[in-house]
């Protein structure tokens, strides 16, 4: 799991999250009901493959990948380690990641996300799904609240990717994130918030 993330749900129905033979994780796909789908100003689609990976590159063409293919959140995930490490999974996602610093592999309109490019190669069309409800995301997309309050209640897993984290300054639904935030026994980290004191947080 991200660090930006909040389970309300028991983890244990997570984990027991079952994965086909021959799958070595599930993952949430971006097309899915539960999350609405983002389009990026100047980036086009985020939720499939070309968002993701540059198709003039002759290396990705080769791998005859659709492009319009649902792209999937790596944010949270479930992972048959027996099985990841029987296919060498580690080894071929560094391999993807050398490539794409010699090569560029990656869409150049990428809106921030340089661990998912080599996921979505090595896991086309060999991963199970997840729950959507269990990771319930683009919360930190937009300062503004895309879901309702019931909505966000009955979430499993609530996922702030995006350039708006709870802990900062401008996000949606910082209260909830806050019920469970603890103070930093040191203080060298405290809540940034525009309207409110770290020392009103209960």
């Amino acid at each position: 799991m991200d660090d930006d993330v909040i389970v309300q749900g028991d983890i244990l129905a997570l984990y027991n999250t079952p994965l086909k033979p021959g799958h070595a994780a599930a993952f949430s796909e971006d097309c899915d009901s539960a999350s609405t789908k983002v389009v990026i100003r100047g980036a086009g689609n985020q939720y499939n493959y070309i968002g993701y990976l540059d198709y003039k590159k002759e290396r990705i063409r080769k791998l005859s990948m659709k492009a319009s293919t649902c792209s999937f959140n790596p944010g949270v995930f479930v992972a048959n380690l027996t099985e990841w490490k029987r296919q060498n999974i580690t080894n071929q996602l560094e391999k993807w990641m050398k490539l794409n610093v010699e090569e560029g592999l990656y869409s150049r309109t990428l809106a921030g996300s340089i661990t998912t490019p080599p996921l979505l190669i090595v896991f086309y069309q060999q991963h199970s799904t997840i729950d959507p409800m269990w990771n319930v995301r683009h919360l930190g997309s937009s300062a503004g609240k895309r879901y309702s309050p019931q909505f966000v209640k009955a979430a499993k897993l609530l996922h702030w990717n995006g350039h708006f984290k709870p802990w900062g300054r401008t996000a949606s639904f910082t209260d909830v994130w806050e019920k469970w935030y603890i103070p930093d026994p040191t203080g060298k980290f405290s809540l940034i918030r525009r309207h409110t004191e770290i020392s009103n947080i209960k």
